[in-house]
């Protein structure tokens, strides 16, 4: 059985990590290199940096900044941000970046996740979707989730996959930060219809939250920020927790 991973997220704005509530209300949380090297030492099993203000200031991911957190990391790099061609992949998979997040991009010129595929392999290519809620529809968000689309969740979900995704980054608009735990039922939903790893994210509050997670939303792997950024769960805790509870992760 597949181990299921553990995936702390930098949010990155102006150069420091950031954490908000529901995408809004950003507070800062740290060096996003000291923050990498502690989570590369405490057992996270990858990272994801993502540069949440790239695509709305139109301009291009901290190409520098991916280079000094892959020199002091030994686990697979995962970066997002202002990422719309074959181009901007290069120079961030030459900088040290394992994978890159596209999200907007995908959205707004769906071929780029073909040509993606096609060229680095869909093992390099992840599709982050924000989504919320919406007269009893989960719609995908772009920008950072400040312009909402029509865009069903799973629809996309589905047609990222077939176009050469090789994971699903699902992000819940509405539990974002709250830390009153992931959306299962999209996550299971999502699980189902798709044949790729997925990614929960958005509401991690507590160790339980995680073994939902696992358990009833069926996710491959777990993003979560500010209970990590500020201390309130351990790495090292929360995989004893999962092992106990019979979910396998590497120790």
């Amino acid at each position: 059985m597949l181990t299921k991973r553990i995936i702390p997220c930098l949010d990155i704005k102006n150069g420091r990590t950031v954490k908000g509530v529901n995408f809004v209300g950003l507070r800062d949380a740290g060096d996003p290199v000291e923050l990498a090297d502690t989570y590369s030492k405490a057992g996270a099993d990858e990272l994801v940096f993502l540069d949440i203000s790239a695509t709305e200031e139109r301009r291009k991911t901290l190409a520098n900044l991916v280079l000094r957190i892959a020199e002091k990391i030994n686990i697979p790099f995962t970066v997002g941000g202002g990422i719309s061609s074959v181009e901007d992949v290069d120079i961030l998979l030459q900088n040290g970046a394992d994978k890159v997040s596209i999200n907007s991009s995908a959205v707004k010129s769906p071929d780029l996740i073909n040509q993606l595929a096609a060229k680095f392999g869909s093992q390099c290519i992840t599709v982050a979707i924000d989504a919320k809620q919406v007269k009893g529809g989960w719609k995908v968000h772009l920008v950072g989730g400040k312009v909402p689309t029509e865009l069903d969740l799973f629809e996309w979900a589905k047609e990222a996959e077939e176009r050469g995704a090789g994971e699903i980054l699902f992000t819940s608009m509405d539990n974002d930060g709250t830390k009153d735990g992931f959306s299962n039922w999209a996550l299971s939903k999502l699980s189902k219809e798709c044949n790729i790893p997925i990614i929960a994210s958005g509401g991690a509050g507590s160790i339980a939250h995680f073994v939902d997670a696992f358990k009833v939303g069926k996710a491959d792997a777990v993003l979560a920020a500010s209970v990590f950024h500020f201390k309130e769960i351990a790495i090292d805790d929360l995989k004893e927790e999962l092992e106990k509870e019979g979910i396998p992760v590497r120790i």
